[in-house]
């Protein structure tokens, strides 16, 4: 039986579990239909021209893991925690809640589980405001819709500004030989508030992981959301991520993506600017070795006027690793005064390694600022060179030259405890010890 197959037919016995008055219910029956109408998508459609994700269908995924207590201890995991700082934590365990490793509020704030916020009656309006408003109807994000069931739900009310920052972590821990896992995350941020998040996959074992997460957030006006995304999983797991942002006048979004580690990564990152002086930044660093393959597919909308975005992606690419980057920005006829940048810098360390990069413009304005750019290309040798001769070893010298091309993305994070973290882990990509702290 196919991976298809077996969802679809699984679908029926989830659907029998669900209460039929359920908020989301007709969405779920249109979803898989959806689903089922397009399948898995294949390197025939333009937007996944460069990446197949037919080695990994193979695999026979379960698709409801066993719900077991007490698989995980915080000591085996707290390094994958932003543990030097105080953090609200909404941590999933194979798909389950783990209220052990979880620090959720309702606090003037809510930072819960999705399934609560779809069967409590105070939730309904949220729900029916917002969920599966912005995501689009494409096959992967229609079937992560069908089996929506558990994930985060954030909503932070209008002036609040949340005091300390918001992890969602998803573990998986091997207890099946391969796990097909669907979070689905809710955010809305009221207007004037602000938000820091943190998300992460995480697989504990050598098994196979297969991940197909949808995330909607919406920020309202003058809201401010500070988002990032830490992929360092192990070589058996793959990701495909589906992000989606609604902002309102005056909105400022931030996504940063940090992609160390998977088989497959897929990344799909979606802002949409309903409304005038918004302001979407999206940023990333990859390193990526052996035969690692990761996919950033972005799109900034601009549909009111006055508006910017602000795209900078930086990678490198050692052994006979694979980057894709799709980026798009579309520039409707009513978003006048537009001001849109993007630039994707890539490095190839060896002639194995491959980047396929198709930066795009669809602009209908005619009074805009739009540009955008690509480089690819190999490590400077007067460069390092210049730095040999100065009695730097050859190693720390393109170390150094590496941890420079990507500092400019550093430079934005607004989490010092993060940015520590994410200099040691470039430090430990790059096989060196940079001995210094940003």
């Amino acid at each position: 039986m196919s991976l298809k197959d077996k969802l679809l037919s699984s679908y029926i016995a989830f659907e029998d579990n669900l209460e039929v008055d359920s908020p989301i219910h007709e969405i779920r029956n249109r979803s898989i239909k959806k689903f089922e109408n397009d399948g898995f998508p294949t390197k025939k459609d333009e937007a996944w021209k460069y990446t197949s994700l037919n080695s990994l269908l193979k695999n026979d995924y379960s698709v409801f893991p066993k719900q077991l207590d007490n698989t995980i201890e915080l000591k085996d995991v707290k390094k994958y925690f932003l543990h030097d700082i105080d953090t609200y934590k909404v941590v999933f365990v194979d798909g389950v809640y783990s209220s052990f490793l979880s620090e959720t509020t309702h606090d003037k704030l809510d930072v819960c589980l999705l399934s609560a916020a779809l069967s409590k009656p105070k939730y309904k309006p949220v729900i029916e405001a917002y969920f599966n408003k912005v995501a689009k109807e494409e096959s992967l994000t229609s079937l992560n819709t069908a089996f929506a069931k558990e994930g985060a739900y954030i909503h932070i009310p209008k002036h609040k500004e949340v005091e300390k920052p918001i992890e969602i972590i998803n573990f998986s821990t091997g207890n099946e030989a391969a796990i097909f896992l669907q979070p689905r995350n809710l955010i809305v941020v009221g207007e004037n508030a602000h938000v820091q998040i943190i998300e992460r996959h995480q697989s504990l074992s050598g098994n196979e992981v297969l991940t197909n997460s949808v995330t909607e957030v919406f920020a309202e006006k003058r809201a401010y959301v500070d988002y990032y995304k830490i992929q360092n999983n192990v070589v058996s797991a793959s990701l495909i991520d589906n992000t989606y942002l609604a902002q309102e006048r005056e909105s400022n979004c931030n996504v940063h993506t940090f992609s160390f580690g998977g088989k497959l990564t897929r990344n799909n990152l979606n802002f949409y600017q309903n409304g005038e002086y918004c302001n979407s930044t999206l940023k990333g660093i990859t390193i990526l070795k052996n035969k690692q393959h990761v996919d950033h597919n972005t799109l900034v909308h601009h549909i009111a006027p006055n508006c910017e975005s602000h795209q900078d992606y930086k990678s490198i690419f050692g052994d006979a690793s694979t980057g894709v980057f799709n980026g798009k920005v579309v520039v409707e006829k009513e978003a006048q005064k537009t001001d849109a940048f993007q630039q994707n810098n890539n490095i190839l360390i060896n002639d194995k390694a491959t980047i396929n990069a198709k930066p795009q413009l669809e602009i209908f304005a005619d009074d805009v600022k739009c540009s955008h750019g690509c480089t690819i290309g190999q490590l400077d040798e007067e460069a390092l060179f210049y730095m040999r001769s100065r009695g730097i070893a050859k190693k720390e010298a393109r170390a150094l030259l590496m941890y420079a091309f990507a500092n400019t993305v550093l430079e934005s994070v607004k989490i010092p405890e993060l940015k520590r973290r994410i200099n040691k882990l470039i430090a430990n990509k790059i096989g060196v010890n940079l001995g210094f702290e940003i």
